[in-house]
C-alpha cells in the first residue's frame, strides 16, 4: 500500500476511534455509492453525521481540513443522499470534518462540526 493510503487509513481509525470517546455511534466507515465515499457515517444526538477526515503528516501546507474544497463537498452531499434513500432514515443530517496531523512527536486531531451545509 502507498504511504500516502496507509496515511490515510491511520487518520481514519484515529478519527473513528476520537468520535467514539465522544459519544457518536460509528454506522460505517468508508461507504460507498458508485464513484461517491463517505469516509465515516454516525449518529449523535439523532443526527445523521457524514464525515470526511483530511489527514496529513505535517501542515507545511496548510491545515487538512482546507482541502475540502466544493466538489468534495458537493459530492458528500451526494452521498449522504443516497445513504439516507438506501438506509430509508428520517434524520438531520450534518457534515463534520477531522483533519489529523500525524507529526513526529504527536498526533494533532482537530474536529470540525457543521464544518458546511447543503446550500452551497
Amino acid at each position: 500500500m502507498a504511504e500516502h493510503n496507509e496515511t490515510g487509513v491511520k487518520g481514519e481509525e484515529l478519527a473513528a476511534s476520537f468520535l467514539k470517546k465522544k459519544g457518536y455511534s460509528i454506522l460505517e466507515t468508508n461507504w460507498r455509492f458508485k464513484n461517491l465515499e463517505a469516509d465515516i457515517i454516525a449518529t449523535f444526538d439523532k443526527i445523521l453525521i457524514v464525515v470526511e477526515v483530511k489527514t496529513r503528516n505535517s501542515n507545511y501546507f496548510g491545515e487538512p481540513e482546507t482541502f475540502v474544497n466544493k466538489q468534495k463537498q458537493k459530492n458528500l452531499i451526494k452521498t449522504a443522499n443516497e445513504y439516507i434513500v438506501q438506509k430509508n432514515l428520517d434524520l438531520e443530517v450534518r457534515f463534520d470534518i477531522v483533519s489529523v496531523i500525524l507529526g513526529n512527536s504527536q498526533t494533532k486531531i482537530n474536529h470540525i462540526e457543521d464544518a458546511f451545509s447543503t446550500s452551497h
